[in-house]
């Protein structure tokens, strides 16, 4: 479907007078509502004109009195969901914090008080034209789940994000220890638009991060948000695995001592078999899985089963066991681009790291520092570097 365009008439936000049904009621209180100050001695006189802004999506709900002050307003959607909002001083308007939704009903239930004190209270319910391109998301890690201290936050838009401000300021991350980070914008490497939020520094063990993407109703310039989305997982042990394709030999270091070094052969120089250098994130334990040079562009042609698979880039460089090159281990690097072991250390250290744990590359004959969009290339960055890649100032 084509894009839902602001500047179209039929989005254009119409004030209008809504017919209400009115029945003389005690105010409303609760989540969504708004309540004015009563003001003088119930006198008989017309009850105040309460006026229902219509608004098109992606704009707050408005209501205002004449003659007479908002008690209390109440705005639900279909599913029973509320918009809160705040009265204006005087208690002459009340507006919705969160916008309008596209393709969503909503009622609206508004207790008045006129100017003698007496309340009424009024009904009424519109509708926003249904969104004509949706955008969504990909939210990762996973919900509830335990990762490593360089795991960043990281959000995979399906459609372009033409809006990106708007959208990152419906971003809201908690953490249970006030880690400072920051929201940086890079490309995927599927070509899509990408938000990731990085701390300065690695995580702290122990660290809960919450998400609130409180999107419903946010034009990301090519597709509307139609929902809202919640996740929060822990940090864990700290854990970095640091390969020094010079010694050809990776360690594994656990809260500041190396737990145990492996003997290791990583991509052959000289050409594209070269291993990446930089900081790499486990991205996923893959266990056993078909390689094929041909899925990462590698001229020369093999397809075998590997074990113990450990992703560390999205364009196909693994840490995994290489039985076939057990002549190269801790000698030369001779691999098509992957960090090779044998079974046994593959086996023994595919079971020890977790995703998220940063692997720290270094060696060189590498072909060059894995991009931001390359798996989770972020920590190649200054922390200055990454802040200037977020769109909110």
């Amino acid at each position: 479907m084509p894009p839902i365009r602001t500047s179209r008439p039929a989005l254009a936000a119409v004030a209008l007078a809504v017919s209400l049904t009115a029945c003389t009621a005690q105010a409303a209180s609760g989540p969504g509502s708004s309540t004015a100050p009563s003001s003088g001695a119930a006198q008989d006189g017309p009850p105040a004109k309460v006026t229902v802004v219509k608004p098109a999506a992606g704009k707050p709900v408005t209501v205002t009195a004449a003659g007479g002050t908002l008690s209390s307003v109440t705005v639900t959607d279909a599913e029973g969901g509320r918009l809160a909002g705040k009265s204006a001083a005087g208690g002459a308007s009340w507006t919705s914090d969160r916008k309008a939704a596209p393709g969503a009903s909503y009622t609206v239930e508004v207790v008045s008080r006129d100017a003698g004190g007496k309340e009424t209270t009024t009904r009424s319910t519109f509708a926003t034209e249904k969104a004509e391109q949706v955008n969504k998301l990909t939210l990762a890690p996973g919900k509830n789940t335990t990762v490593g201290i360089g795991q960043p936050l990281s959000i995979v838009f399906d459609r372009p994000v033409k809006r990106k401000a708007d959208v990152e300021r419906q971003l809201k991350v908690t953490t249970s220890n006030g880690t400072e980070g920051s929201w940086g914008w890079v490309t995927d490497y599927s070509g899509r638009d990408r938000v990731d939020w990085r701390p300065r520094e690695y995580w702290k063990p122990g660290t809960k991060v919450t998400l609130e993407a409180d999107l419903n109703g946010t034009d990301s310039g090519d597709g509307w948000f139609v929902r809202d989305y919640r996740t929060g997982f822990t940090i864990g042990a700290s854990q970095v695995v640091k390969v020094d394709l010079d010694t050809k030999r990776l360690s594994l270091v656990k809260d500041g001592r190396t737990a145990r070094t492996i003997l290791v052969s990583g991509g052959t120089p000289g050409g594209d078999k070269r291993s990446w250098r930089g900081t790499a994130v486990l991205m996923a334990k893959e266990g056993t899985i078909n390689m094929n040079s041909e899925t990462v562009g590698l001229g020369d042609a093999y397809d075998k089963m590997v074990d113990y698979s450990m992703r560390l880039t999205w364009s196909g460089m693994y840490a995994h066991a290489a039985p076939w090159n057990a002549g190269w281990f801790g000698k030369a690097n001779k691999s098509s681009g992957c960090i090779g072991m044998s079974d046994a250390d593959a086996a023994s250290f595919y079971a020890s790291v977790n995703v998220g744990d940063p692997f720290e590359i270094k060696g060189a004959e590498t072909k060059g520092v894995v991009a931001e969009g390359n798996g989770y290339g972020a920590w190649n960055l200054s922390w200055a570097e990454w802040k200037a890649k977020s769109a909110v100032r």
